[in-house]
């Protein structure tokens, strides 16, 4: 078992990365003060894992009670989240509950903000059963639910209390979902880590296979960075929006083509080929660097042509992105790989990179 901490203070916790961790009740145990406990799943998880899950949270002397939301990207919103407030109430859950966050990222961000919000704050702890979660969402209390107008428009920062990354889970991961995933390492090694860039080049294929040696490096590397930029800068007042490399672009597809026709990896991955686009437009990347980011991309079964939405529809929704700075949009561009730049640009070089990556 791989141990990497994410250091702030008072609010710092463990990520905990293996095999067959969610079996564990000495790593549950720790971090739940009370005896009440409410998994926050969903319809494909819970079959999955849920048993397990709660097994391992009854040996550790907790009472259980499991909440079962509905499966996708398309369901992280009001009501959704109204159903895990429903749940609690029903129950009398009261300020010693402890929600798990059994899912991917979208679970995770809900049962997150449900935790915010629930009582004025409980303590939550992350089991992310995604690569895209294990390696990104679960880590750096990012918490929230998206809005017709933009994605992850409304949410709170809510640490929890460990992360629990059970590699095992990677195993039932369709490819697609796999894929996703790697979106998010990809990123991650660009903006942060030409050494990890570079071994990910040379492991794609094992990383494509589900090869757990592979996946198992991929997560505690990308978990290790993660922490040290979360670590830096925890409510994204500078440095951390670094992490959003692609995503200005990403998420305009995905509220553009409506959440969850494209899975979020999806976005980010063609978000990435689009600001690398960008980037040389405006001088600060050379080409060779672009293409090869580009071909990693592809090679990880990513999209690497964007929807046609229009170039003004995807103005109008990168102006709504959470980086927009009175309306003028900010985008993280690449210098080289590792090294990243926040910035505008001019509106005639954003109109040729959408024009040139439909």
């Amino acid at each position: 078992m791989i141990h990497v901490e994410v250091e702030l203070g008072e609010r710092a916790y463990p990520i905990h990365i293996g095999a067959d961790l969610i079996d564990r009740e000495a790593l549950f145990a720790p971090h739940i003060r009370g005896t009440s406990v409410a998994i926050v799943t969903n319809t494909t998880v819970e079959p999955l894992y849920g048993t397990r899950v709660r097994a391992a949270l009854e040996r550790a002397g907790k009472r259980v009670q499991t909440i079962v939301l509905p499966d996708g990207e398309a369901h992280k919103n009001w009501q959704t989240l109204n159903q895990i407030f429903d749940a609690l109430l029903g129950q009398h859950a009261d300020r010693k509950v402890t929600l798990v966050a059994l899912g991917g990222g979208v679970v995770g961000d809900m049962t997150g903000f449900a935790a915010a919000c629930y009582l004025r704050g409980v303590p939550f702890i992350q089991v992310p059963t995604t690569l895209l979660s294990q390696v990104d969402s679960s880590v750096g209390g990012k918490t929230g639910i998206n809005h017709p107008l933009g994605k992850n428009m409304i949410g709170a920062f809510y640490q929890p209390q460990a992360v629990i990354a059970d590699i095992g889970t990677l195993g039932t991961l369709p490819q697609r979902e796999r894929a996703a995933g790697l979106a998010e390492v990809i990123k991650t090694a660009a903006i942060a880590d030409p050494a990890f860039f570079d071994w990910i080049e040379a492991n794609i294929d094992a990383l494509n296979h589900c090869d757990a040696l592979a996946l198992a490096r991929a997560v505690k590397r990308s978990c290790e960075l993660k922490a040290k930029v979360v670590a830096a800068d925890e409510r994204e007042a500078g440095l951390r929006a670094i992490l959003n490399f692609g995503h200005t672009f990403g998420h305009a597809i995905e509220a553009g083509l409506g959440y969850g026709q494209w899975l979020h990896g999806e976005a980010v991955g063609c978000g990435m080929v689009m600001a690398a686009d960008l980037s040389v437009r405006l001088g600060l990347l050379d080409e060779i660097t672009r293409e090869r980011l580009v071909r990693l991309i592809g090679a990880a079964h990513l999209p690497t042509r964007a929807p046609a939405l229009g170039t003004d529809r995807y103005v109008e929704l990168m102006q709504v992105d959470k980086k927009a700075d009175s309306g003028t949009i900010k985008f993280i561009l690449l210098k080289r790989i590792g090294d990243t730049l926040i910035t505008g640009a001019p509106d005639a070089d954003v109109r040729a990179t959408l024009a040139a990556s439909i």
